[in-house]
C-alpha cells in the first residue's frame, strides 16, 4: 500500500468514525487522522449512486417521484460520478456497467415497494449536521432524510443498500440512528418520534423510537468514547484490536498485529471543539446546517 496521507484537519465524531474506533483504535487513526486512501468497492459505489438518485427524486414535484423516473436518473448520475472520479470506470468497467445499473435499479424498486414518495414531501434530504454537544463532544454527519408530519412529529430516515443485520449484529445500525437522533435533538430541541432504517435490498425496515432518557444515556457514552479517542490522540497510541473483521481491512499490510508497520504518527490534529474551549468559537451547542451533495457523504459517515 502506498502511504499517502492527507493534510490533517480538526476532528469531530461521526457514526462511521465512532464505529471505527470501537472496532479498532488503529483503524480509526489511519482513517481519521492519517486519512490514508482506501480502494473503493462496488457495493460502496452502488450505495452512493442510489442515494444520489433518491436525493434527486425527492426534490422533484410529487408527480415526478415514480419508479420509472428514478430509473432514468441512474445513467446521468453515474456519468457525473465517473466524470468526477476516473477510478470508477476501472472499478466498474464498460462491460459491467449494464449489470451494475440493473442491480441499482433493483434497489430503487425495493425503495418504491417500501413507501410511496408521492404521498409526502421530505423536510430535508442529505442534511449536514455539525455541532458541539453540551458535554463538549464535537459531532457531525449526514442524515439521509428528515420527515416532519403535519402534527409536528419528526422521523429520521436512513437508506441501507446492504443486507439487514441479524438482531444480535444490529448494534452499529442502532448506534448510527441514535447518534443522529441525539444530534437532531440538540440542534432543534425536538426528539425524533421515529428512526427508520430502510434496507432496500431485502425490502425491510428497522424502527427505533428513542426516549429522552435513552438519548441522555447515549450522550454520556459518546462523551466516554470521545475521551478515549482524545487520550489516544494526544499519546499517539491507537493500538490495533483484532477480530474477524480484520480479513476485510485494507490496512492489514501496515498493521502491527499482522507484522506490518504503520506510518509515523502525524500528531493529534485537535478537534472542532478546541476553539470553543479556548473561547474563540461560538457558545456551546453552536450549530451549522446545510444541504450538501452525496459526493461529500463518505467524508463523515
Amino acid at each position: 500500500m502506498a502511504i499517502m496521507s492527507a493534510t490533517p484537519r480538526p476532528l469531530a465524531l461521526s457514526p462511521s468514525r465512532a464505529s471505527d474506533y470501537r472496532r479498532c483504535p488503529l483503524l480509526y487513526r489511519l482513517r481519521a487522522i492519517d486519512r490514508l486512501p482506501e480502494p473503493k468497492t462496488v457495493a460502496q459505489v452502488k450505495g452512493t449512486l442510489v442515494h444520489a438518485v433518491l436525493e434527486d427524486m425527492h426534490g422533484e414535484p410529487r408527480d415526478g417521484r415514480t419508479y420509472p423516473a428514478a430509473v432514468k436518473k441512474l445513467k446521468p448520475h453515474w456519468a457525473k460520478m465517473c466524470a468526477q472520479d476516473a477510478e470508477l470506470t476501472e472499478l466498474v468497467p464498460e462491460d459491467r456497467v449494464y449489470d451494475f445499473l440493473v442491480e441499482c435499479r433493483s434497489l430503487l424498486r425495493g425503495y418504491f415497494e417500501m413507501e410511496n414518495p408521492q404521498g409526502f414531501d421530505a423536510h430535508e434530504v442529505e442534511m449536514y449536521v455539525n455541532t458541539i454537544l453540551p458535554n463538549g463532544v464535537p459531532v457531525r454527519g449526514f442524515i439521509d432524510r428528515v420527515d416532519v408530519a403535519p402534527t409536528g412529529e419528526v422521523r429520521v430516515v436512513d437508506y441501507k443498500t446492504g443486507k439487514k443485520p441479524r438482531p444480535r449484529f444490529a448494534g452499529d445500525a442502532q448506534f448510527q440512528m441514535r447518534f443522529y437522533a441525539l444530534v437532531y435533538w440538540r440542534l432543534f430541541g425536538t426528539i425524533p418520534a421515529q428512526l427508520r432504517l430502510m434496507y432496500l435490498k431485502v425490502i425491510d425496515s428497522m424502527f427505533l423510537a428513542p426516549s429522552k432518557e435513552e438519548l441522555e444515556y447515549f450522550e454520556r457514552d459518546l462523551g466516554d468514547l470521545w475521551a478515549k479517542i482524545e487520550g489516544d490522540g494526544r499519546a499517539g497510541t491507537f493500538r490495533p484490536k483484532t477480530s474477524k473483521l480484520c480479513g476485510w481491512c485494507s490496512f492489514q499490510d501496515i498493521c502491527p498485529a499482522f507484522g506490518g508497520t504503520p506510518p509515523e504518527y502525524p500528531g493529534w490534529p485537535g478537534s472542532t471543539a478546541d476553539g470553543e474551549r479556548a473561547g474563540t468559537a461560538d457558545a456551546a451547542g453552536s450549530t451549522s446546517l446545510s444541504s450538501l451533495t452525496t459526493g461529500q457523504d463518505s467524508q463523515v459517515h
